[in-house]
């Protein structure tokens, strides 16, 4: 929706017919749609028309007085998380179909979200299910070299195992909160992970959301409402109930700490991936120091390299 808005106003404004007219950009008085234009008019504003998120706050509030979605997509297109010029929509809309795999890159080139593989690939009650070997072809192709699984095993590891990939179990609870001890064995995974890492829960959206989110507060300095506003954009009905309290909990003891700040656009650098049209299209941007480690921050200086007791109490867990 947002991709599909932000190219229909820009070829609208490049229109000839439209070189001497105005475009009014409208909605009704509902609050969740006044909210929607709000977050959708800004998206384009700060990543087509280059404004600052400071310039177009008062024009925003003014549309939505309780939005505060517009702020959370600024970090993101900053750190070149989506790129309109380059950015497949094709591509999107096809893995993210159930049928083909319901993948979403969260932070393309980096962590990739997916709901829970099965035994083998079929269809059950009208839903594809799919075995682990359905998904080796694109993990190679966008180099993706570890998988995390956060649920109840439906899959022997081995079959990733065995197709080259590190596999990792860190297993807790739908709808539940990880523990200090998953969650810095999930970042411990991505940071010494040199590709991609896919992570996924039974549905791809609770607990996947929620590490996830973790990472993008340590390494990308996000609020939690970046962070979720980030992730469910990407990915729908992600982070849910007393998750988004946690990552905001977290969010509260980080900010007391450490001011968040987005980079500046000359961090950002280059990166391809493959689509189901190209095996070379240009997808995204990312951060040359999107994998550094932010160790600076008082929060997140407890989350030190595990030990291999730390590790081996967490595989016993699963």
């Amino acid at each position: 929706m947002l991709y599909r808005y932000c190219c229909q106003l820009n070829k609208k404004l490049k229109s000839f017919t439209m070189s001497k007219k105005k475009l009014v950009h409208f909605t009704c008085s509902d609050q969740k749609k006044r909210a929607n234009a709000a977050v959708l008019i800004s998206a384009y504003a700060v990543n087509i028309s280059s404004f600052t998120y400071q310039a177009i706050l008062p024009s925003c509030l003014s549309i939505c007085p309780i939005l505060n979605l517009q702020y959370n997509l600024y970090p993101a297109l900053q750190y070149g998380f989506l790129d309109f010029e380059s950015f497949c929509v094709e591509e999107y809309e096809h893995y993210e179909r159930v049928e083909n795999g319901d993948m979403n890159w969260i932070i393309p080139g980096k962590v990739l979200a997916f709901s829970s593989p099965h035994p083998r690939s079929k269809i059950e009650n009208g839903y594809p299910l799919h075995a682990p070997e359905a998904y080796f072809a694109y993990f190679c192709q966008n180099n993706i070299r570890a998988v995390v699984r956060l649920n109840r095993k439906l899959y022997d590891s081995r079959r990733f195992e065995n197709a080259g990939f590190d596999h990792h179990d860190l297993f807790f609870l739908d709808g539940t909160l990880p523990s200090d001890l998953i969650m810095r064995r999930f970042l411990h995974v991505c940071e010494s992970t040199e590709g991609a890492v896919a992570v996924h829960c039974k549905a791809g959206l609770g607990r996947t959301g929620t590490l996830i989110g973790c990472y993008l507060m340590k390494h990308f300095r996000f609020t939690a409402a970046e962070a979720i506003a980030w992730i469910r954009i990407c990915r729908p009905g992600s982070i849910i109930g007393q998750q988004q309290n946690f990552l905001e909990e977290l969010n509260l003891s980080k900010d007391s700490h450490c001011p968040i700040l987005p980079p500046p656009r000359s961090t950002v650098a280059s990166l391809s991936v493959s689509s189901p049209s190209s095996s070379s299209k240009k997808l995204v941007r990312r951060s040359s120091s999107s994998v550094t480690h932010i160790k600076s921050s008082p929060f997140w200086k407890h989350f030190h390299r595990l030990t291999s007791t730390e590790m081996k109490s967490i595989n016993t867990m699963s």
